[in-house]
C-alpha cells in the first residue's frame, strides 16, 4: 500500500503547470460537511454510483449471457414498470378514499353541531380530531420513520442526482409515509399529498428494483435482476411520475414532471418505460373512480382532487384578456419568490427547534395544528352572511359534505362565503375557486382573508415532522388572488372568475417552483380544457422569469437547507479559473495490484473511502502504471470470501469459481456489508490478494490540469462516483487524487480559495440590477 500526499504539489520549480491559481489564500481544510437533513433528521450520506464497474466478474458474466437471458432482463423492467403503475395507484386511490371519509366525516359531525347552534361543542371536535390526527401522524414519523418527513421530493431528486440519503426507500418509510399523509392532510392543516405520492411512488420503485426489503425478510429472488445503481434509478425515475400521475390523475403530466424536475439524466427508452407506468395509473384509477360512482366508496367521490374534472366549458377570450394575465404572471413571480424565502428561513427556524429532540417536534406539529383549527373555524365569524342567489346550481345553503354555499352561522337562507372556503377541505376550496357561473359568489374581503391565511399557514405547516407536500397549497394559494384579480377585472374580460383563479394557480406555482412544460400539462389535465394553453403558457413563462430573478425554485432552497450536495447542470463562473489539481485533497490512499491483506484492513477500518486507485509498481510493471479503481463494497466482499494467498504473485484461480458477478453487484441502499463485521486471525493478516480480477479496469480520468468546469459536466453527466486526477509529469505516482461530489461544492471550492468569494459577489452585483433593468 501506498500513501500519497497531494498537498504541497507546487512547491518545485519544474512543476508551474500546476500550480494552483489562488496559492496564497488556499485552505488545506476541507470545509463542507457530509452530512445532511433527511426527512426530520440530521445523517451522514453517501453518493451512488452510476459508472458499471467493468471488472472481469463484469465481463465474463455479459460474455456469458444469451438471448434468453437478454430478453429476460428487459421484460423484467418492463414488468416492474407495470408493477410500479398498478401499486402506485392502489395507493393514490386509497389515499383519496381514506382522506375524504376521514376529512368528510369531520366535517359532517361539526356542520351538523353548527345546525343545532353548538358551537362551542362544534369547535372543540373539530380542534381535538385535527390535533389528534396530527399527533399522529408526527408521532410515527418521529419515532418510526424520520424520513418520510415532508413532501420527500427533495430527497427524491438529490438521489436521483446520485446522493444516497439512509432510509429514504425503506418499508417503514413507504408505510409511514402513506398512513401519516391520510393523517395530515385530514387533520385540515395546509399540506397536500402530492408531494407525498412522489415519494411513495420513488419507494415502491426502489423496493422493487432490489428486491424488496432484506430488513424485514421480504425480498423475492425473481426480482433479483438489476445489480447497479443505473437501474435501480430509472426506475425510481418511473416511481416518481407515477405519482405525480396518481396525485393529479396527469399521466403525461407525471412524465414531464420527471422529466423536468426530478431526473438528471434522461433516456429515450427512459420515456418509454415511465410513459407506460403513468399509462397504468391512469387506466386503473380511472377503473376504480367507475366503481366508487355507484357509491360504494362511502363520501368519496363527492370532493377530492382525483376528481379534478373542475372546468370543462368552452372558453373564449380576445386580446384585452391578456392584459391581466400578464399582470397575474408578474404577480405570480413577485409572491411565489417571496413565499420561497420566507419558507427557507422558516425550515432553518424550525430546524433549530427540532434539533432539541423530539418532544420539541411533536409539540410543535401539535402547535401549527391548534392554531390552525382557531383560524379555520374563528375567521368565518368575520365574514358576513350574504343571501343565497335564486339561479344557484346547486343546493343553497349547502348542508353536510361538500358544497359551494356553506351555511356555518348563518340564517336560513343565506351562506357564509369565507366558510365555503375556509372551513373545507383543500381539494373543495380549490373546486369552488376554479367553478364556473358563480362571479357574485364571494366577497373581496373574503378572497384577501383566505389568500392570507393560506399562504402564511402553507409556510408554517409544511416543515412539521410529518408528511407535508406543498403542490396543493400552492394551488389554492394561488387560485385565491387568481380570483381576486378576476373580481377586480370584472365586466372588462370575458373571461369568468374561475378562469381566473386557474390562471393564478399557475402563476403561483411557476413562480414557486419554476417549471414550465411539465406544471402547463398538469394543469391543462386537471382542468380538462386545452382552450386555456395559450395563456397559461404565458403566465408560467411570466412568472418563472420575473421569481428567477430573486432566488431558486423551492425544491432546491429545501435541498440546499437540507445539506444534500446536488450537481447542478451548469458549472460556475469561478469554476473555469481553476484546475482539478486545485480542489483535490489527500492523503490519497492507493492499493498495489498485489496488496497485503492487513494493510486493506487497516485502510477500511481507517478510512470512509468507497474507492481506491490500483496501482501495479514493480516487478508487475516499470514504471508504476494505474490498472484502475477497486470499490470499498467489493474489497470487503473479497475479505468476506477470504480469497487468500500465501505470496505475492498474481493467482490462477479463474475468479468466477469462488464469486459470481451477483457479489459484487451493488446492494441497494442500506443492505451493503460492514467492514467492523469482519474478524481474521494474525496469520490470515500477513495473507495477499490479487487485485486484478475485481478491479474497473476502465474508471474514467482527468489530467490535473483540466478545467474544474470542465471535469464537473463529465462527472455530473456521466453519473459518476469517483473521477481520478491523473499527473503529467513522469518520476511520480501516476494518480494525484480522486475527485467526488464533495469537490464540486461551492462551499468546498470557496474555503480553499476564499479570494473567489469576493469576485463572486462583485460579479453579482455588477449582474443584479442588469436583470431587474430588464424588467
Amino acid at each position: 500500500m501506498a500513501t500519497n500526499s497531494i498537498n504541497g504539489e507546487s512547491n518545485d520549480d519544474h512543476e508551474s503547470v500546476t500550480i494552483p491559481l489562488l496559492t496564497s489564500e488556499r485552505s488545506n481544510v476541507n470545509s463542507t460537511s457530509q452530512v445532511a437533513i433527511v426527512g426530520a433528521n440530521v445523517c451522514p450520506i453517501e453518493s451512488l454510483d452510476y459508472e458499471i464497474a467493468e471488472n472481469d466478474l463484469f465481463k465474463q458474466d455479459w460474455r456469458s449471457g444469451g438471448k434468453i437471458q437478454i430478453f429476460q432482463y428487459v421484460f423484467m423492467k418492463w414488468l416492474l414498470c407495470f408493477l410500479i403503475g398498478l401499486i402506485v395507484s392502489l395507493i393514490g386511490f386509497f389515499n383519496n378514499l381514506a382522506v375524504e371519509n376521514i376529512a368528510g366525516l369531520k366535517f359532517v359531525v361539526t356542520s351538523n353541531m353548527m345546525l343545532a347552534k353548538r358551537f362551542g361543542m362544534a369547535f372543540l371536535v373539530f380542534s381535538v380530531s385535527n390535533l389528534t390526527l396530527t399527533l399522529f401522524a408526527s408521532i410515527i414519523t418521529a419515532f418510526i420513520a424520520p424520513a418520510a418527513a415532508g413532501s420527500g421530493i427533495p430527497e427524491v431528486k438529490a438521489y436521483l442526482n446520485g446522493v444516497d440519503a439512509p432510509g429514504i426507500f425503506s418499508l417503514r418509510t413507504l408505510i409511514v409515509k402513506i398512513i401519516g399523509s391520510i393523517s395530515a392532510v385530514s387533520s385540515s392543516l395546509f399540506v397536500g399529498k402530492a408531494g407525498p405520492m412522489v415519494h411513495t411512488g420513488a419507494c415502491v420503485a426502489a423496493l422493487l428494483g432490489q428486491g424488496g426489503s432484506k430488513r424485514f425478510r421480504l425480498t423475492w429472488r425473481w426480482l433479483h435482476f438489476f445489480r447497479n445503481d443505473r437501474d435501480r434509478r430509472d426506475l425510481v425515475t418511473c416511481g416518481s411520475a407515477a405519482g405525480i400521475a396518481a396525485g393529479f390523475r396527469a399521466p403525461v403530466g407525471g412524465v414531464l414532471f420527471a422529466l423536468e424536475e426530478m431526473a438528471s439524466w434522461w433516456r429515450s427508452v427512459l420515456l418509454w418505460r415511465s410513459f407506460f407506468t403513468t399509462a397504468v395509473v391512469a387506466i386503473v384509477l380511472r377503473a376504480l373512480i367507475d366503481f366508487c360512482l355507484s357509491g360504494k366508496c362511502g363520501l368519496f367521490g363527492k370532493g377530492g382532487l382525483i376528481m379534478f374534472d373542475v372546468y370543462s366549458a368552452s372558453v373564449t377570450y380576445h386580446l384585452i384578456d391578456v392584459p391581466p394575465a400578464l399582470a397575474l404572471g408578474v404577480i405570480g413571480g413577485i409572491l411565489g419568490s417571496l413565499y420561497n424565502f420566507l419558507l427557507d428561513k422558516v425550515l432553518r427556524i424550525y430546524n433549530l427547534i427540532n434539533e432539541k429532540g423530539i418532544a420539541y417536534k411533536i409539540f410543535l406539529a401539535c402547535a401549527i395544528s391548534v392554531s390552525t383549527s382557531c383560524l379555520l373555524f374563528g375567521l368565518p365569524w368575520l365574514a358576513s352572511c350574504q343571501p343565497c342567489p335564486s339561479d344557484a346550481s346547486e343546493s343553497c345553503p349547502t348542508i353536510g359534505r361538500s358544497g359551494n354555499f356553506k351555511k356555518f352561522q348563518c340564517p336560513p337562507g343565506h351562506y357564509n362565503d369565507l366558510a365555503s372556503l375556509i372551513f373545507n377541505t383543500n381539494d373543495d376550496a380549490v373546486r369552488n375557486l376554479f367553478s364556473k357561473n358563480t362571479n357574485s359568489e364571494f366577497q373581496y374581503s373574503s378572497i384577501l382573508i383566505f389568500f392570507v391565511t393560506c399562504f402564511f399557514l402553507s409556510i408554517f405547516s409544511c416543515g412539521i415532522v410529518a408528511p407535508a407536500g406543498l403542490f396543493v397549497p400552492v394551488i389554492v394559494t394561488g387560485a385565491s388572488y387568481g380570483r381576486f384579480v378576476g373580481m377586480l377585472v370584472g365586466s372588462h374580460s370575458s373571461l369568468n372568475h374561475g378562469l381566473y383563479a386557474v390562471l393564478g394557480a399557475a402563476s403561483f406555482l411557476g413562480g414557486s417552483m419554476r417549471m414550465t412544460v411539465s406544471l402547463c400539462v398538469i394543469i391543462l389535465e386537471l382542468t380538462n380544457n386545452l382552450l386555456l394553453l395559450p395563456l397559461i403558457m404565458l403566465v408560467l413563462l411570466i412568472s418563472k422569469t420575473v421569481a428567477d430573478a430573486f432566488n431558486g425554485n423551492i425544491f432546491d432552497l429545501i435541498m440546499k437547507a437540507k445539506g444534500f450536495p446536488y450537481l447542478e447542470s451548469h458549472a460556475e463562473p469561478y469554476m473555469r479559473q481553476l484546475t482539478v489539481g486545485d480542489v483535490v485533497t489527500g492523503p490519497l490512499q492507493v492499493f498495489q495490484g498485489i496488496e497485503k491483506v492487513g494493510n486493506i484492513v487497516h485502510v477500511l477500518r481507517t478510512t470512509r473511502h468507497n474507492g481506491f486507485p490500483v496501482v501495479d509498481e514493480p516487478p508487475l510493471s516499470e514504471p508504476p502504471v494505474l490498472y484502475g479503481l477497486i470499490l470499498r463494497a467489493h474489497l470487503i466482499e473479497l475479505l468476506k470470501k477470504k480469497a487468500f494467498m500465501s505470496a505475492p504473485v498474481p493467482t490462477s484461480i479463474d475468479a468466477l469459481k469462488l464469486f459470481s458477478a451477483g457479489d459484487s453487484a451493488e446492494r441497494g441502499s442500506g443492505n451493503g456489508d460492514k467492514i467492523e463485521e469482519l474478524r481474521f486471525t494474525e496469520e490470515e493478516m500477513e495473507m495477499f490478494l490479487d487485485l486484478h480480477p475485481f478491479t474497473n479496469a476502465s474508471p474514467y480520468t482527468v489530467v490535473e490540469t483540466m478545467s474544474l468546469a470542465k471535469a464537473l459536466i463529465l462527472f455530473r453527466e456521466v453519473g459518476l462516483r469517483h473521477l481520478l486526477v491523473m499527473s503529467r509529469i513522469s518520476g511520480r505516482s501516476p494518480v494525484v487524487g480522486i475527485l467526488t461530489r464533495h469537490d464540486f461544492m461551492p462551499e468546498h471550492i470557496l474555503g480553499l480559495h476564499p479570494l473567489l468569494i469576493r469576485s463572486r459577489w462583485k460579479r453579482l452585483r455588477i449582474r443584479v440590477p442588469r436583470v431587474f433593468k430588464f424588467f
